[in-house]
């Protein structure tokens, strides 16, 4: 059985920390099948790691930077393919 999965990390540079950015990922990934992570980083930004169909992770860091499109200046993505590493999606502290 094969386990590969589509693999997106993306950071969020702006005013991302302490405005609920990472509560509000949290719930909008309810709202789709992926599995990963976000969390604050020490230089500001915020980590978003999420896996799972490619077309739904498209769909969901697209919903997450439409919804916080006010607090976000700059945007870094990178995808890849690899073994699924998460159960279920969650603040990462």
């Amino acid at each position: 059985m094969d386990y590969r999965v589509f693999q997106m990390n993306c950071w969020f540079e702006g005013h991302v920390q302490g405005v609920g950015f990472r509560y509000q990922t949290l719930g909008v990934a309810k709202g789709f099948d992926v599995t990963g992570y976000v969390q604050n980083m020490v230089d500001g930004r915020v980590h978003l790691y999420a896996e799972g169909e490619e077309t739904e992770v498209i769909a969901f860091q697209v919903e997450v930077e439409s919804e916080l499109k006010n607090y976000i200046k700059e945007i870094e993505i990178k995808t890849d393919t690899g073994d699924r590493a998460f159960r279920n999606f969650r603040i990462k502290q």
